[in-house]
């Protein structure tokens, strides 16, 4: 097994987002460069990310490949199956990536796309020889079509996802449709753990179209896995919050951020950038999650950092969008699990029209927030002090 070396980075703040110098850099330490010519759509809940995704899958020609940590049975779960075993039937090369942990699906699901034709590979399922590394799992969530048209974002294949947040059992989230030259840097993603978990190199004009235009977006998808040593996940997290010049804006589900993300905010916050964080209320999956982050608000509410908690339903977002220009969107939580444990891809985007939608994305979703203000933090209850101080302790394996 490789161990990642954990780095303390210390970034200095030599330019901004907006500055050519910056995307250079993104694009040399991250791995793929930053590519023009894209367009990129925003799906918002399952009423709009399903359809999407399940009609592109239909509209598939040569090829799908498909990879996801949650994949639950359900109703949406089974309209998945069928679209796919559908067009393997019809002829059409499918790979799936399911997460051997994340994956809770039924095996007639399974049986009904394989008899079609669909191949389907477990990532990392449990075995005496790989015990060590149970805990690494792929969260990544990617879908490619021919070659030409991806998906991304935080949604995962399961009911919870589906409608439109309108109450507590239908979650908040965000997926993106992204075409144009970066779609190839997508389907790499893909192909990294396809690879690894099988014996075939898929290749060709069917996976890797000839780079095309189709908007004016300059996007970059870059992935990050433990298994290879990588921290870039954590890097660019760290670089994008030192190149911040006015306002970071943060969504994220799971919010357990190590002490080198914290002083980073907290450096942004003392070159006069605002700082505003949402994150779940009330309704969240894994209580224990939440707990353990609010005993870490303290240093960043005192720098003026704001932090708000959406109040319907499950928030489960995650976006990053600094300066108005530079928008980060994909798998990736602000948590050890994502920068050091598992398998994460994010899609970067450097553009201000795109970034304004999500701007105001970000907006509605804050009216519909509570903010904590440091003197509520401090005032809390003794107890709750004490338990989340506790599970703080053990917010590496959260």
């Amino acid at each position: 097994m490789t161990r990642q070396k954990y780095i303390a980075y210390r970034i200095e703040s030599l330019y901004g987002v907006e500055d050519a110098p910056f995307r250079r850099a993104m694009g040399n330490l991250l791995g793929p460069p930053l590519v023009a010519g894209n367009r990129l759509t925003e799906l918002c809940n399952g009423d709009q990310i399903f359809p999407a995704m399940l009609a592109a899958i239909a509209g598939a020609r040569e090829t799908i490949t498909f990879e996801t940590y949650i994949y639950w049975s359900g109703e949406i779960g089974r309209r998945f199956a069928e679209a796919l075993a559908e067009r393997a039937h019809a002829g059409v090369r499918v790979h799936v990536i399911l997460d051997w942990f994340g994956a809770r699906i039924e095996s007639t699901y399974i049986d009904q796309m394989e008899r079609a034709g669909v191949q389907i590979v477990k990532y990392h399922p449990l075995r005496w020889f790989n015990l060590s590394r149970l805990n690494y799992r792929t969260h990544r969530k990617l879908l490619v079509i021919d070659g030409r048209i991806g998906f991304t974002g935080g949604v995962g294949i399961a009911d919870e996802w589906t409608g439109d947040a309108q109450d507590p059992d239908h979650w908040r989230d965000m997926h993106y449709q992204l075409e144009g030259p970066a779609v190839a840097q997508l389907q790499a993603a893909f192909m990294d753990n396809w690879i690894k978990t099988s014996d075939q190199v898929l290749h060709g004009d069917a996976y890797f179209k000839p780079a095309e235009p189709a908007g004016d977006a300059c996007c970059q998808v870059f992935k990050s896995s433990p298994n290879e040593g990588s921290s870039s996940v954590r890097l660019m997290y760290l670089f994008s919050l030192a190149a911040a010049r006015r306002h970071v804006r943060i969504a994220n589900s799971y919010f357990v951020p190590d002490e080198h993300a914290q002083q980073e905010l907290v450096r942004a916050r003392e070159r006069g950038v605002a700082v505003d964080i949402i994150l779940p209320g009330g309704t969240i999956d894994y209580e224990a999650v939440r707990r353990a982050s609010r005993a870490n608000w303290g240093p960043l509410l005192e720098a003026g950092v704001r932090i708000w908690e959406y109040q319907p339903t499950m928030y489960h977002c995650k976006v990053m969008i600094v300066d108005d220009c530079w928008v980060s969107v994909g798998s990736t939580n602000l948590d050890n699990r994502s920068f050091r444990l598992n398998d994460e891809a994010n899609l970067n985007i450097h553009d201000r029209e795109f970034a304004a939608r999500q701007v105001e994305i970000f907006e509605r979703d804050r009216e519909r927030s509570r903010e904590v203000s440091l003197e509520e933090w401090r005032r809390r209850p003794l107890r709750e002090k004490a338990l989340e101080h506790f599970l703080n302790l053990f917010r590496s394996q959260l």
